[in-house]
C-alpha cells in the first residue's frame, strides 16, 4: 500500500527530500507523474490510467504536505523500510488503507518510474 501523511502534519519538511521517486510534495504545490521519474509524455501508469506525464497536476492538499499514491512505493527496491515514516518527527507517514498493493506490484511500479527493465 502507498503512505499517506495525515493532517497531524506539522509541515517540517522532513519527508520530501527522502522520497526516492518525488512522491511528496508541499501543502498547495503542483506537481508531475515526471518529476524525479523518468516517465515523459503519454503513458499508462501500472494501475491502467493513461496520463500526460509532464502535465501539472492539481494539488492533493493545501494544508499539508501529500503523497502522490501513484508514485509512492513505500521505497521498496530502495531501502527496508518508507523513509518518510522513518524520518518523521510526528508519525504522520502511515500506511494509506484506500491504495493497498503488494510487494511485488510496489516493485513493479518502481521499476516503471524508473524505466528499469
Amino acid at each position: 500500500m502507498a503512505i499517506i501523511i495525515t493532517d497531524e502534519c506539522i509541515n517540517c519538511g522532513a519527508c520530501e527530500p527522502e522520497c526516492p521517486n518525488t512522491a511528496i510534495y508541499e501543502a498547495a504545490e503542483e506537481w508531475k507523474y515526471s518529476d524525479g521519474t523518468e516517465i515523459t509524455g503519454d503513458v499508462i501508469l501500472p494501475n491502467g490510467k493513461e496520463v500526460n506525464a509532464d502535465e501539472d497536476q492539481e494539488p492533493v492538499s493545501d494544508e499539508v504536505y501529500y503523497i502522490i499514491p501513484d508514485k509512492c512505493t513505500e521505497c521498496k527496491g530502495f531501502h527496508d523500510e518508507p523513509q518518510c515514516a522513518a524520518v518523521c518527527p510526528v508519525d504522520c507517514c502511515v500506511p494509506d488503507d484506500d491504495h493497498v498493493e503488494s510487494d511485488e506490484e510496489l516493485l513493479a511500479k518502481k521499476r516503471f518510474l524508473h524505466q528499469e527493465d
